[in-house]
């Protein structure tokens, strides 16, 4: 056992013993325990959830990789592909350029009914749901970025606040 998962174990056990809840050891999976965090390797760096023809957004997002997007991107891109009946078949997420979100919006695929709807958002992580109409399949970007003054009229965080309204909304 390494000295990291002796000190985290160090740690969690009494903590769980304290609270009432015994847990065997061998119950713990110290392979699956993450080290801090890293440090953001440029400026404006940022993760996007990320994960390529998942069942479903559970499965995608339960199992995204923890990786910093490219310098060259910028946007969480998200491709959901579902039944009529509004099955999920396929999720993509990824870090995006420009130019792909220019995809954004929903459209029929194939004969079998499906329908397939991109969204692209600028942002940490902020591709954690996936689209399902025209309301959400779009292109979201940060308010002080789409003014070239970088406006305080709409601060950025009204703007947040009304996609995670719009989010709930759906």
């Amino acid at each position: 056992m390494g000295l990291f998962q002796h000190a985290l174990a160090g740690a969690v056990l009494p903590f769980l013993i304290l609270s009432g809840n015994w847990v065997s050891a061998e119950n713990i999976n110290f392979h699956n325990i993450r080290p801090p965090l890293d440090p953001t390797p440029f400026p404006n760096s940022f993760k996007c959830f990320t994960c390529d023809n998942a069942v479903d957004n559970y499965n995608c997002n339960r199992w995204a990789e923890d990786r910093w997007c490219p310098e060259s991107t910028r946007y969480c891109l998200t491709v959901h592909l579902f039944t009529a009946r509004g099955e999920s078949t396929s999720v993509t997420k990824k870090c995006a350029t420009g130019e792909e979100c220019h995809l954004v919006g929903c459209h029929r695929r194939g004969d079998g009914g499906h329908t397939e709807c991109v969204s692209c958002c600028e942002g940490m992580i902020c591709n954690v749901e996936i689209p399902t109409n025209a309301t959400n399949a779009v292109f979201a970007v940060l308010q002080a970025r789409r003014t070239a003054g970088a406006s305080r009229d709409v601060p950025s965080g009204a703007l947040l606040v009304a996609l995670v309204a719009l989010v709930a909304l759906s």
